[in-house]
């Protein structure tokens, strides 16, 4: 643990859901709470996140740098672990500033983050050589951090994160960005389990590839089987439209659970398509992983 005595993560719940439809299908469905860890680094974030903070300490980094989106969770929860745990923290962000900043962005000024803004065409090449070199020139040394998290140290905390469920199950779902949640999950399962993914961009075909690098890139090595939808995101990332806040009220008031409308809503609304389908075997049992990113509502009240 990063050396801060007052951080204590609370136990992520297995809460059941109750529903006519999964009583028709005999389906047994779960929801892990990863949002109800911590106000601010709850949900997968903080597993994405935990590794690099220690491997950026050990280095001797003060500064990390990461990038997102305008609507990223990933941005929202480094910036608040920079404010916790004592790094500055800097977020380069697709597209173009704002003078009002939505409030995952304004969440992430307050907490300390710099932002910086890219435009679309040099934000699709932030991975090369020459872009990375043109941020330390700007911003001198820094820890970098991909977007979402999206590397061998965060895949190793997805991993441990599906490895503390102690109770049986079938299959585990989660909503895909940036693939490095699923990646994790599925090389923390036994092989008679298998990972769900369901991709919240339009186009998501090419996490499969992504994917499988990710899972490369670690020691870890599972036979599970894993698979991503790609039918369940609304016309995009970010994109959200009457029927899918209709699900998330539908959700809320069956339920008692609110979901995000950029991830957990998009992953459940596939989810229960599925049972309606009939894709799982009667008897099984699913878990899905809630994510948190409840923040990222607040700049949807105006959709």
């Amino acid at each position: 643990m990063l050396p801060d005595s007052s951080f204590a993560l609370k136990p992520a719940p297995l809460q059941q859901l109750h529903a006519e439809l999964l009583i028709a299908a005999d389906i047994e469905l779960l929801v892990r709470r990863e949002d109800l860890i911590d106000a601010e680094l709850g949900g997968n974030k903080w597993h994405k996140l935990k590794h690099n903070l220690h491997a950026a300490r050990q280095q001797g980094c003060h500064t990390l740098l990461t990038f997102g989106g305008a609507y990223s969770n990933h941005i929202y929860a480094t910036a608040a672990a920079g404010k916790r745990f004592g790094f500055d923290t800097i977020g380069i962000i697709r597209g173009e500033a704002h003078a009002k900043l939505n409030p995952t962005l304004s969440f992430a000024r307050d907490c300390g983050m710099q932002l910086h803004y890219l435009d679309r065409d040099t934000y699709r090449e932030k991975n090369s050589a020459a872009v990375i070199q043109q941020l330390h020139e700007l911003f001198g040394d820094f820890y970098l951090i991909p977007e979402g998290g999206n590397n061998a140290l965060a895949v190793q905390g997805c991993c441990e994160m599906v490895r503390a469920i102690d109770q049986p199950f079938d299959f585990i779902c989660c909503a895909c960005g940036t693939g490095a949640t699923l990646a994790g999950i599925s090389l923390g399962l036994k092989p008679e389990q298998q990972a769900i993914g369901f991709a919240v961009l339009k186009g998501g075909e090419f996490l499969h590839h992504e994917i499988l690098r990710m899972r490369a890139l670690s020691t870890e090595k599972s036979r599970s089987l894993w698979g991503v939808e790609t039918d369940y995101h609304f016309g995009g990332y970010a994109k959200i439209n009457s029927e899918l806040i209709g699900f998330m009220d539908f959700f809320k008031n069956e339920f008692s659970i609110e979901l995000d409308a950029v991830y957990t809503a998009k992953m459940f609304y596939g989810l229960f398509a599925l049972i309606k389908q009939g894709r799982f075997k009667p008897g099984s049992r699913i878990i899905a992983l809630h994510s948190g990113g409840l923040q990222g509502n607040a700049g949807f009240k105006d959709h």
